[in-house]
């Protein structure tokens, strides 16, 4: 491994190194990539052209499936923290790599670890499902986790009569429980891209394109969900899109899932949903879009930052993702 000397990871939370202008990062990336073994997973949320350089593209559920079957020694995550603290709980033998740590989840943040453990005494008996966007000490307090794409099947795997806690999304958790019907109790946090969609906005696009359908994933508030045509994980609109015969959609997520979309379907018209700041067309996650071409070339050439946890932390959080995957693996069958 390179190493890189004088360097302040934690502080500046990537590798500020300046690179040839005139390399071909694409070219240099696939190159280490072979030569050391490393698979890159980036998330829908990631701009296009880090999609395009990906072993796999995917949402939370599929991208935690990759790391825990990858056979590579490198793992390489174009996503947010947790993402990679994710891989690095299911692949514990393999270096995890992600190209700034400043890449968190104003989601994940909303759910303090030391207030969520007093939030949990005050309901014995109660059993935890916590969304994947959480830092590695929540799913470590959490009985089994979800993502958006399985959420609603693992509340449904749990006998009626069983008591929930649900965190720590409360759009997502208030989703379900409309759907299902079961009575939870809703940790009180939020996704900042998700709030800020605008719902007038939305409908005024609506009105512009009356042959628009709108898509929209269940972290959005209940007023989006409401004029929603279809809601669902970033995958499941993703595959609504191409399936579907309609030839324009209002989408309301980041805006990063509209490259394969646009991909899979040339010839149909995506439009993003906007956020309630009127000098924005689009709504994207500030945290996503910190991961760079250039940041994945230096994290390959250094093999730094690198995620690291305790291994204690790591075996008390590995449970609760084990039992989403098999129960999401036999649901399946």
């Amino acid at each position: 491994m390179n190493s890189v000397k004088n360097l302040n990871i934690d502080k500046l939370g990537f590798i500020d190194l300046d690179v040839d202008p005139s390399l071909d990062l694409v070219a240099e990336i696939q190159r280490m990539r072979k030569e050391k073994n490393a698979v890159i997973l980036a998330h829908f949320y990631q701009e296009g052209e880090i999609q395009d350089i990906a072993d796999y593209v995917g949402d939370s559920l599929g991208l935690s499936q990759q790391a825990a079957a990858t056979n590579a020694e490198i793992i390489l995550f174009a996503g947010v923290h947790f993402m990679a603290e994710t891989a690095k709980i299911l692949a514990p033998d393999k270096k995890v790599l992600i190209p700034d740590l400043q890449a968190g989840c104003s989601l994940a943040d909303s759910c303090p670890p030391e207030e969520f453990a007093a939030f949990k005494k005050k309901y014995p008996g109660h059993t935890v499902i916590s969304y994947v966007n959480t830092t590695a000490e929540i799913k470590a307090m959490t009985d089994i986790i979800c993502t958006s794409t399985n959420a609603l099947q693992i509340v449904q795997s749990l006998p009626e009569e069983e008591k929930i806690i649900f965190a720590p999304d409360r759009n997502l958790g208030n989703y379900i429980q409309s759907v299902t019907g079961r009575k939870m109790v809703i940790w009180d946090g939020a996704c900042h891209v998700h709030e800020e969609f605008s719902l007038e906005r939305i409908l005024e696009l609506k009105k512009d394109n009356p042959d628009a359908q709108i898509i929209a994933h269940p972290e959005c508030e209940k007023p989006i969900l409401i004029v929603a045509d279809h809601i669902g994980s970033t995958t499941s609109l993703l595959n609504y899109s191409i399936k579907n015969p309609g030839m324009k959609f209002i989408v309301a997520t980041e805006s990063g899932i509209l490259h394969q979309m646009r991909k899979e379907s040339p010839h149909k018209t995506f439009i993003p949903a906007p956020p309630k700041d009127s000098t924005c067309a689009c709504n994207d996650c500030r945290y996503m879009k910190l991961i760079s071409l250039k940041k994945i070339y230096n994290t390959l050439k250094y093999e730094l930052p690198e995620i690291t946890l305790e291994q204690k932390l790591m075996d008390r959080a590995r449970g609760s993702i084990v039992r989403m995957l098999e129960i999401s693996e036999s649901l399946r069958l």
